[in-house]
């Protein structure tokens, strides 16, 4: 397929508003060769914000001479018809809504990490999301059936799981965890990151890397990973070295993380999102952003690809070769054999004009896939809980999942998140 033939898509992205997501997501696209001459339509509700981004969008194009063109629209329907591919990268009220999600169980006793895919701002962030998630489908049912659905927003897992059990929608979910994971490894391993190669498998946020080699020569490094790791600063990723001498793999894809989906993750220390530096961050971007706009020189770096594999999916698809992705988030239906079909789970995927194709790794460790398990059986009761727009259902969800440890913490913050939540909260089915 050629170069030209291989450009001509639609790529509809929702959330396009986002400074930072955006940002990167356009540095993708306009790096990625295959892609040159495709229609890029950004939507987002804030036009402000939609606006900033569409300029910026045109600033990189041209810098890039990638050819596309761009779109942009408040009005997410029209924007769907003739779409080959969909980047569904929204949030509700992000931070005061997560601040919420993590303060309020505190509040209550509950010691958790993060607040956001795990505990109650997991359930939370489900209930939320899902309706809107929903919305956009049901739009692309009607729209484009056969689009490539591609979900960068979180809770990653429980939508590509909800998605999976009630839309016909092909999807699949993106995350860098598994990334951070190399990075951390290869600190540990003092080689150079682009050096060592990683394949893992598991749950959003909790993957466990099965192979951990040398790039090009594909030496076993897991022997000098143990060695060298009972040597390094202790201060360094404890609860994710806890783990891995308990269970003999590296987990991803932080504390964190990780903290969110285990009752002892607040031994590692209870944090919640730094909003603060998050807002210093994103002040600054907003400044160099503004700069570029006014006529300054583009960054070079914004003048390659961020890491993240959205464009790499979409061209992949597009590619008669295909592309291999090192990890996605899909419905498991077998990919990993000692975890429910009836699951989502991060594995590598092969994508190709056919579709989305997982990559069995094989099952997990028995002791791992255990542990993943209950995570597991609290995602699916989220899902429910979020589609039925059921406080029952949520609550049965908080009551096994691992993070709780009281009834009646249980029962006072599902009644007091649910009313900070209560306007976006519906049935979706």
């Amino acid at each position: 397929m050629g170069g030209e033939m291989i450009g001509r898509c639609k790529i509809v992205f929702i959330g396009a508003g986002s400074m930072s997501f955006g940002l990167g997501m356009l540095r993708d696209l306009f790096s990625t060769r295959e892609l040159a001459g495709s229609t890029l339509t950004l939507v987002d509700h804030d036009a402000q914000s939609l606006a900033r981004m569409t300029e910026l969008a045109h600033v990189l194009n041209a810098a890039s001479g990638s050819r596309f063109t761009i779109e942009h629209t408040t009005e997410r329907r029209p924007a769907l018809d003739g779409a080959g591919f969909v980047i569904n990268a929204t949030v509700i009220d992000r931070l005061r809504l997560w601040k919420l999600d993590f303060e309020i169980p505190r509040k209550y006793g509950i010691r958790h990490t993060l607040g956001e895919n795990g505990g109650p701002g997991g359930l939370f962030f489900t209930l939320r999301t899902l309706p809107l998630v929903f919305d956009i489908v049901r739009d692309m049912e009607e729209r484009c059936p056969q689009a490539l659905f591609i979900n960068f927003s979180n809770p990653e897992n429980c939508i590509v799981l909800a998605l999976g059990r009630h839309s016909r929608i092909r999807t699949i979910g993106l995350c860098h965890g598994l990334f951070m994971s190399r990075d951390d490894v290869a600190r540990i391993l003092d080689m150079p990151a682009a050096e060592v190669a990683v394949w893992g498998a598991g749950l959003n946020h909790f993957q466990w890397l099965l192979h951990i080699r040398r790039r090009h020569t594909g030496e076993d490094l897991y022997p000098r990973l143990r060695e060298r790791e009972l040597h390094h600063d202790p201060s360094f990723a404890p609860l994710t070295r806890r783990l891995f001498h308990a269970f003999g793999l590296w987990p991803t894809c932080s504390d964190e993380h990780l903290g969110e989906l285990l009752a002892y993750g607040w031994e590692a220390g209870e944090k919640g999102y730094d909003f603060a530096r998050d807002e210093a961050d994103r002040e600054k971007l907003r400044s160099t952003i503004d700069a570029v706009l006014s006529g300054g020189d583009v960054p070079a770096e914004w003048r390659t690809a961020s890491g993240e594999r959205g464009a790499a999916v979409i061209a992949g698809a597009m590619h008669d070769g295909g592309r291999l992705i090192e990890s996605g988030i899909v419905y498991n239906q077998g990919a990993i054999p000692n975890l429910p079909d009836d699951a989502a789970v991060e594995v590598p995927v092969m994508v190709d004009p056919a579709g989305v194709h997982p990559i069995s790794l094989g099952p997990l460790p028995d002791a791992i896939a255990k542990l993943l398990l209950t995570q597991v059986s609290v995602q699916q009761l989220a899902v429910e809980a979020a589609v039925r727009a059921s406080k029952e259902i949520a609550l049965q969800a908080l009551l096994i999942d691992p993070v709780v440890n009281s009834a009646t913490a249980a029962s006072s913050l599902l009644e007091e998140l649910w009313e900070a939540n209560r306007r976006y909260i519906r049935p979706c089915i």
